[in-house]
């Protein structure tokens, strides 16, 4: 390892910029934040941020009040909220009290599962599309978990929240501007938390290499690559994988860039994004929509009811977003043509550069390249660091992870972090801002591509409290509370 490294961002957050009154969290937009980058000149306008009413202030830093036991309430039993029900079931001090889907066999079978695994059995709704409601009624429900198609998320979010609830649901947590807005907003005047499920950024790979971009391994970090590239056609066009198809439909609906934030959240973490930085414009270009036409074309039976759709997504959505500190983040979105499954995760700066999935078999998955450890042009492995770079959550569960929980174990990983969280009176990991800036390319991707790849500004949720320098996924080691 290096001798001399760049200062960490560690030692800043002790020092004397952690605590200059200026940068007063909630304080109003300062000159950096209003100023235009160089290449914001020109942009697209995007609508001015609104102003809070009288009495509402931010939740950035505002802890969960302490919970003996977390009691969730799940809303949306498909593949995704079903698997993610029984994680919930098993972290120390959470119980699930009450499941609901709009097919209310679904909500049967979720609780017949809890109750055969010998968990409480939680109450059932469902029946019809708003049964969520008479679910977020109940007081024994202190997070709303939601994993209901897209189209849903931003109505039953705030339903959520304007009951009382503080809530996580899962990607996009909106697909509108204005939504996005009005969920900010909410979680301000009813003092509940909502959180994006970014599973990613709980990633043992992604939270290694933010840790070493605040410890300085990669220098002045510069430019990062992230994405969601995933060949889902066969599951597109599955007649039982998604509900009425629902997902396939979004891509004759809409140009956006629908699911990047599973590469993008983590490259922003890593950049201080909402913690020093911020992402100020976003420019976005798209391919042609060939691929699930091509893949209907040789795979899929002619009396199928998706030859009746025309596909206006583009295959490969590119999101060029630059920071008000001249950072660049290249965030990309491919659900639609054969390729091996990648979120990209790269970043890199002036002493050096991280690269995953690059094919790399052996421990950690990854390579790397910094300086002065390397020289001679030549990638090396990235066990080494991640070993030494390991986030204290996947060093403290990460058997129980790889044992309870999908995708590698990061879903439990968040889970539990969750309830740690909410059982300890903590702050949030990831707030209402960083949920609402991750999801913010859905609609401003549009609104680029609709004025021929001219750039857009990015709103500033935060309202100026950006420029404050304050940890996030790069938490310090907390225990989880006992259990009575």
């Amino acid at each position: 390892m290096p001798e001399i490294r760049a200062v960490s961002r560690r030692l800043i957050l002790g020092g004397a910029l952690a605590t200059t009154g200026a940068l007063a969290a909630g304080a109003g937009a300062s000159p950096v934040a209003s100023a235009a980058t160089p290449s914001a000149a020109g942009a697209a306008v995007a609508a001015p941020a609104p102003g809070r009413r009288p009495g509402q202030t931010s939740m950035i830093d505002v802890p969960y009040a302490a919970h003996r036991t977390v009691r969730v309430g799940v809303i949306g039993l498909g593949n995704r909220g079903s698997g993610m029900t029984t994680g919930w079931s098993v972290v120390p001090g959470c119980t699930v009290t009450a499941v609901c889907d709009i097919r209310a066999d679904r909500a049967r079978r979720g609780a017949d599962g809890l109750a055969a695994a010998g968990k409480p059995r939680p109450a059932e709704y469902g029946g019809s599309a708003d049964s969520y409601t008479e679910m977020l009624r109940r007081d024994d429900i202190d997070l709303v978990y939601i994993a209901t198609p897209w189209e849903f998320h931003y109505e039953q979010g705030k339903a959520a929240l304007l009951a009382g609830k503080h809530v996580i649901v899962e990607l996009p947590i909106a697909t509108e501007l204005d939504e996005l807005w009005d969920l900010v907003d909410t979680s301000e005047r009813t003092r509940r938390h909502l959180m994006l499920a970014e599973n990613c950024s709980y990633g043992r790979n992604e939270l290694a290499m933010l840790k070493m971009a605040h410890e300085g391994l990669f220098g002045e970090v510069t430019n990062g690559h992230g994405g969601y590239l995933h060949d889902l056609r066969a599951l597109l066009f599955s007649d039982t994988y998604y509900t009425d198809a629902w997902r396939r439909r979004w891509h004759t609906r809409s140009t956006a860039s629908f699911y990047a934030m599973h590469g993008l959240a983590p490259i922003a973490a890593a950049m201080d994004v909402n913690r020093g930085d911020r992402m100020a414009t976003l420019t976005a270009t798209a391919t042609e929509p060939k691929g699930l036409a091509d893949y209907r074309e040789r795979f899929v039976p002619r009396n199928h009811p998706s030859w009746n759709e025309t596909y206006v997504n583009g295959d490969l959505v590119t999101c060029l977003i630059e920071t008000a500190k001249g950072r660049i983040i290249r965030a990309e979105h491919d659900v639609s043509s054969p390729r091996p499954y990648s979120r990209i995760n790269t970043l890199a700066g002036t002493r050096g550069i991280f690269e995953d999935y690059a094919g790399v078999v052996s421990a950690g998955g990854g390579r790397v390249y910094v300086e002065p450890d390397h020289s001679g042009h030549a990638w090396r492995d990235f066990g080494s660091y991640r070993k030494e770079f390991d986030h204290w959550l996947w060093k403290k569960i990460g058997d129980d992870a790889a044992n309870n929980g999908g995708h590698g174990g990061m879903d439990y990983v968040l889970q539990w972090r969750t309830v740690q969280l909410m059982r300890a009176g903590l702050v949030p990991d990831i707030d209402v801002y960083d949920s609402a800036a991750w999801c913010a390319p859905v609609p401003l991707s549009v609104m680029s591509l609709a004025a021929k790849g001219r750039p857009v500004q990015v709103p500033d949720f935060t309202r100026g409290a950006w420029v404050n320098l304050r940890t996030g996924l790069d938490s310090r080691t907390t225990e989880m509370p006992p259990v009575a």
